[in-house]
């Protein structure tokens, strides 16, 4: 049994099932979408995702989630707006690096 919420909009409130379901659905690119950066042939994308995704009861929700695809690689997760876009300005550096010296992604 959760100790805490499990859904939070992106100010980091929590959010009943249904309030996030109805965020989640009506919103597909305005609301979820943080940011997209193309960098070579990888797309590093950071979202809002809304749930609780650090599956522990100490620490902050985190409800943010940069990716690198089309490898599927999870960069990182982030509490905050804020930190999402650090995050992702941070991956997409690293990708940039990557491909910078030729390492095999």
């Amino acid at each position: 049994m959760r100790g805490r919420p499990l859904y939070y909009d992106r100010k980091g409130r929590p959010l009943g099932c249904r309030q996030w379901a109805r965020l989640f659905e009506n919103n597909p690119d305005r609301y979820r979408f943080v940011g997209k950066t193309v960098v070579g042939s990888l797309l590093v994308s950071t979202v809002w995702l809304g749930i609780d995704h650090s599956f522990s009861e100490t620490g902050p929700p985190l409800i943010f989630e940069t990716m690198i695809f089309p490898e599927c690689e999870v960069f990182g997760r982030w509490p905050t707006e804020e930190a999402a876009l650090a995050g992702h300005d941070q991956a997409v550096e690293e990708m940039r690096h990557r491909l910078a010296i030729g390492d095999q992604l």
